[in-house]
């Protein structure tokens, strides 16, 4: 059967359902699945000494998953992780959280439909925030936060207050993201596998921007077509494809994430 013929909506289906027949989840644990997303980051640039934190919610409610106190991105395993609580007390594990994951606390109240949050510094998500603007989406790789990046302006200080985190989950509101000024970026995900891919972009995204801002004025996109590119784009078989792909690579570079 030939489509050539076929409409445009048809063809999107049709693709859909490929990735739903095609593509799997990994059949890692939530554990393995941030360690991965923890080296994939801190390859992409992400590191920025031991600041930012990626956690995850685990198995019960009002907990989860985040990094030891004094680990950088690229010494994270599935079994240095801790599981803490809302208060950020460690209910298993050594060692302590970063007191800035207080703010996650907030989101995860807030935000019930987030599963993940992915908190960095990277260079030119750090670059952009500087100049207090917000994220411009005007390329189509960059459309899975179209419309969809929030932009606090002030910069609230240190985020290891209750204050801070009642400040950024006010501003990400309903989005997948937010850029922060003076600071860097918090992607609230629907799974890991999401946070990762979107946490990968928004960098991407940044160097982009300021790539083009230096060369001349940005061009929107037309609202109608990013939103389809946007949707289509940011589904969760896209996301665990995206996410599976970043996986392989990161654990080619960093066997020792895993445990074996």
């Amino acid at each position: 059967m030939s489509t050539l013929d076929d409409s445009k909506p048809d063809l999107m289906r049709r693709a859909l359902d490929g990735l739903n027949r095609h593509v799997a989840d990994s059949g890692l644990s939530t554990r393995a699945k941030i360690a991965l997303t923890c080296r994939a980051l801190f390859d992409a640039g992400h590191d920025s000494g031991l600041a930012g934190q990626i956690t995850a919610r685990a198995e019960r409610p009002g907990t989860y998953y985040t990094q030891q106190l004094g680990l950088g991105f690229d010494e994270i395993t599935e079994d240095n992780l801790l599981l803490v609580d809302e208060d950020l007390n460690v209910l298993a594990g050594t060692g302590m959280a970063n007191p800035a994951n207080r703010f996650h606390s907030w989101i995860y109240r807030g935000r019930p439909d987030v599963n993940c949050i992915v908190h960095t510094h990277p260079f030119h998500v750090a670059a952009l925030s500087m100049l207090e603007v917000p994220l411009i989406v005007s390329h189509m790789d960059a459309t899975p936060l179209y419309d969809d990046c929030a932009f606090l302006k002030d910069w609230p200080g240190v985020p290891v207050g209750n204050e801070e985190g009642e400040i950024i989950t006010a501003a990400l509101g309903d989005k997948k993201a937010v850029l922060l000024a003076h600071h860097g970026h918090v992607i609230a995900g629907a799974s890991v596998e999401e946070a990762c891919s979107l946490g990968m972009l928004i960098e991407r995204a940044a160097k982009l921007q300021l790539a083009a801002m230096a060369a001349g004025t940005i061009a929107e996109l037309p609202p109608q077509l990013a939103r389809e590119a946007h949707d289509w784009t940011l589904t969760p078989k896209r996301s665990q494809a995206n996410f599976a792909y970043y996986a392989r690579r990161a654990l080619a570079r960093h066997p020792d994430a895993l445990s074996h």
